[in-house]
């Protein structure tokens, strides 16, 4: 049998504060564990073992209603640590308990568990989704000022309080969603092999997904950027390169053009597998593309299109900085063009898929503008797609700008 009590250790001078520690008692043996909470003499009453206080005390008071809450859920934590040692082990110790509990506050914290869990993503080759969970991480230690948070301590109303921060600092829903569904994750996993029990703590916030504005390109757009005189700004014509290049490329997206390897090319056709999906993809290649490629230095590394342009042990790290950079770019040159919408990469792989319907591309090839439900639905009629009749769409395509 292992017990829990609560004790404190009074100060020997009545106006200063004691501290508070647990005594886990089992069979013979018995061990102390100290805490950081601290008392005065007559805040704790010693009969039930409680800390008390004077309501409407203030500040104080406040105080006191955070030391109960951490006491109660440092017992909490100790009673289920007994329990998974009972059902694993046949024998253990209060110091094993003691040892258990301190291995739980390190890794059942926060950044303890996420950190596993990035680091673990990062391992198995999941660098964009390894970096997807630090961000959100950055964000919620931001809101609570650096400080580390244990994940049976997530509750509805720190949720809530998080996504007031985030409304407050002009973020769209569709943002404070994509944080806090990292974060359920993170949560639910925990929850999942047992390590806490699942409060639901993030019924109250938004989760879900709201349809954006769309991102698309009339061709008389297209035309006008590509037109452009930009021999004065090399660094704004690099970005109007790869945002045609992306478009020619039947909307690939900017990490796919990255990696694509010089080997990639060949018989006139450009193939790859999507780095999202895995999907196998095709793609004649074009004079305009090849037009693109001839403007710049043959790349000293093994990639075809200048942006990873040396051999390096960190291509992830370039290529975020060079899709930064041409972003950044592009809402310059967006400006310069009068489109009345920021400029970016992905606004090519929109643009492409609504001229692409607009040129006759069957529906069931490409749902409107890429303003589908559901990616998956998109990638099935692109998996059954001819890809010669795609081609010819899309040399159609370039030929009308």
């Amino acid at each position: 049998m292992t017990s829990v009590k609560v004790r404190f250790r009074q100060s020997s001078d009545a106006g200063c504060e004691g501290s508070i520690y647990y005594q886990i008692v089992h069979g013979k043996e018995t061990r102390r564990l100290l805490t950081a909470h601290r008392v005065r003499n007559d805040e704790w009453n010693n009969c039930r073992g409680i800390v008390c206080g004077e309501s409407g005390a203030g500040d104080r008071e406040e105080y006191l209603l955070c030391v109960r809450r951490e006491v109660s859920r440092d017992t909490d934590r100790l009673r289920r640590i007994i329990r998974k040692l009972d059902n694993e082990k046949m024998n253990f110790t209060a110091g094993d308990v003691v040892d258990e509990y301190h291995r739980y506050i390190k890794e059942y914290s926060l950044c303890g568990f996420m950190g596993k869990i990035t680091e673990s993503l990062a391992r198995c080759g999941k660098l964009r989704t390894s970096e997807i969970y630090r961000v959100a991480l950055g964000s919620f230690m931001k809101f609570r000022g650096g400080n580390d948070i244990m994940l049976d301590c997530i509750t509805a109303d720190e949720m809530e309080r998080y996504q007031a921060w985030l409304l407050g600092r002009g973020l769209s829903f569709n943002t404070v969603s994509f944080y806090m569904r990292v974060i359920r994750a993170v949560y639910n996993r925990a929850a999942d092999i047992g390590e806490i029990d699942n409060r639901r703590p993030f019924k109250h916030v938004y989760t879900g997904v709201d349809k954006t504005a769309k991102r698309a390109l009339a061709i008389d757009h297209i035309r006008r950027i590509r037109r452009l005189d930009l021999r004065r700004w090399p660094s704004l014509d690099f970005a109007r390169d790869m945002f045609m290049m992306s478009f020619y490329l039947r909307g690939m997206s900017f990490i796919d053009m990255a990696y694509l390897r010089k080997s990639d090319l060949r018989d006139g056709y450009v193939s790859y597998c999507r780095r999202k999906t895995c999907q196998h993809m095709s793609i004649e290649w074009t004079d305009e593309m090849q037009a693109i490629l001839d403007k710049y230095p043959v790349n000293q590394s093994d990639y075809l299109l200048p942006i990873i342009r040396y051999r390096t042990n960190n291509d992830r790290h370039i290529y975020r900085n060079m899709s930064y950079t041409i972003n950044r770019d592009l809402k310059r040159l967006g400006v310069e063009a009068g489109i009345g919408l920021p400029l970016t990469l992905y606004v090519a792989r929109h643009s492409w898929a609504s001229v692409a319907m607009a040129s006759g591309v069957p529906v069931n090839v490409i749902s409107e503008g890429m303003g589908h439900e559901s990616e998956n639905t998109t990638r099935i009629y692109l998996a059954s797609l001819d890809s010669s009749a795609v081609d010819r769409a899309n040399s159609a395509i370039i030929k009308s700008l």
